[in-house]
This record gives C-alpha cells, structure tokens and sequence, in this order.
C-alpha cells in the first residue's frame, strides 16, 4: 500500500542543497528562508561528511512545516536495523515531514569505505527486507517515514514501486521523469532533481555546469543512465560535454531554468527539486537564486 498520503509538501517544487561546508546554525537560517520563500521541502545528500539524518534532525527543528529528505542516505554508511530505528524516530518527532531516501551510492565512492561494491539491485533489496523486519516495539506507534530508492535504470526504479514508496532520480531528464511515472504507475511518488544555474553570461553558466558534473561524469551509474537517455561516450568528458550539460542543467535565463523544473512536473513528477549551481565558493550563498526562482514558480504568492 502507498504511503503517499503522509507526505503532505506545502508546495510541489522543493530544494535540493548540500550544507556540508556550513556551520550547522548558519545552515538552518536556510532552511528557514527556503520555507519563508514558499518551497515545500530539503533534501540533502550525504557525501561522507556529515550524516545526513543527524542534518535532517537540524532542518526539521529548525522549521514548522517544511518537509525534510535525505537525498540520498548511503546504506552502506549504516547497518539497516539502526536507519530504520532512526527514521521512525524522526517521524515519531516530526509526522509526515520527513522523507527516507535511500541509495547505493557509487562503487568508487564505497570503496574509500573499505566495503566492497557489488550486485547493487540485490543490496538494496536485503537493505530494505531487514529495515521493514525491525520489530514494531522500536519506536512503537510511529509507523515508518515514506521511502524513496535513488532510482535510475529501469530495475531499480521497479524496486523503489516494490519494496518503497517510490523514485528519487538524481541528474536526470524530464524523459527519464516520464519513464520513471510509466513503470511506477500513478500511485507512487517520482521526486526528481533538477540541477539548474541562475544568473551569469553563457560562458558562466557553462562554466558551472562543467564543475557540477566534473565528478558525476565520471561514474558508471549516471554514465549509464545518460546512455539510455541518448548520450553517448563522447559526451562523458571530464565534466561533460556541451549536450550533455545542457541536457542535464537548467540555463539561460531565470524564467527558462524555472521551465526545466516544471518540465518535470509536466512528464509526470510529484514534488521536483530545485538545485542551484554555485560558483566552486563554499561559502556560496543559494538563496538570491532561489528567491528569483520562487518569484518566477510563484510561490508563497
């Protein structure tokens, strides 16, 4: 049965944001202005850094009704009974406002972990079979949060209809959105990212496109999945190609980044989440550009 009717998102766009380099109470601040602007959710991504359900904790307390979500918690990065305690004691804390997004990560990104990468449709089914095996004494009358699978072939993405409450695609297409919706069916939740730039010539805007997918471009996961959606090995460049950036990156001017996010919503997406691409600074503030966006999605309106 989904779970879809306990997420409640104040809106259908949300952000996506990597807080790592923040202090913590600074980066809360933002959360709040991501509320105040009207978006629905946060999701962030755990890199290795930072856990990313301590972090959500953070935004949750931080804020009244924004929706919070792990985008994506690496299940090698803990045992499945322990994740599963600790997203329900967040949804015991904070009912419907915390969303579970799970994913295998990368090989060369597990490595640096000592763990070994291998068959990784199979690891995430054993993930989730022992997390929904955790006795109902843990954390008793809190039910468990929505889960969503970072999901990008078409195996995996069956997997998040299965055995969670549906997608969470990272760099993908508004195609892949469609496909994604097509396998799944209506009654599952397909929460995109979209990478878009706000702001700067061409040249700039290009520039920060290439620095966003410099690591990405190089992994077999996305790399295969940009093959499905008709790139080839020419476009997977150190930090990509020209198509490929513009395939994968919003640009151009606010109302036409803006129009890539919507695009998601159009082929089928539930809730689409708004990445802003910074300058390379740490310390790069999203919100000016999230605040022209809110403007242009005509939110809290």
């Amino acid at each position: 049965m989904s779970d879809r009717a306990r997420i409640d998102f104040p809106s259908r766009i949300g952000v996506w944001w990597a807080s790592d380099t923040w202090p913590m109470p600074a980066a809360q601040e933002v959360a709040r202005d991501i509320e105040t602007m009207g978006y629905g959710s946060l999701f962030l991504p755990e890199i290795g850094f930072k856990d990313a359900l301590i972090e959500s904790a953070a935004f949750l307390d931080a804020t009244e009704r924004l929706v919070v979500g792990t985008g994506i918690a690496n299940i090698h990065a803990r045992i499945p009974e322990t994740a599963e305690g600790a997203g329900r004691t967040l949804t015991a804390l904070y009912p419907g406002r915390f969303v579970y997004g799970l994913g295998v990560s990368h090989g060369p990104l597990v490595a640096r972990l000592g763990i070994e990468y291998d068959k990784p449709l199979a690891t995430m089914r054993g993930y989730l079979e022992r997390m929904a095996a955790l006795p109902e004494i843990i954390e008793p009358g809190s039910g468990r949060p929505t889960r969503l699978l970072a999901a990008l072939g078409p195996k995996m993405i069956e997997l998040s209809g299965s055995a969670a409450d549906g997608a969470h695609p990272y760099l993908a297409t508004p195609a892949h959105t469609a496909i994604a919706r097509e396998i799944l069916g209506p009654d599952k939740w397909v929460v995109p990212e979209q990478a878009v730039v706000v702001g700067g010539d061409d040249a700039e805007q290009m520039r920060r496109a290439h620095l966003h997918l410099q690591i990405y471009s190089g992994l077999p996961n996305y790399r295969n999945s940009w093959k499905r959606l008709g790139f080839d090995e020419s476009d997977f460049v150190p930090g990509g190609s020209e198509k490929l950036a513009r395939g994968v990156v919003g640009m151009g001017s606010v109302e036409q980044a803006a129009a890539t996010v919507t695009a998601h919503l159009d082929a089928g997406a539930d809730h689409v989440l708004v990445q802003v691409l910074g300058d390379g600074n740490p310390a790069w503030d999203p919100r000016p550009a999230l605040g022209e966006l809110a403007a242009v999605f005509g939110l809290g309106a």
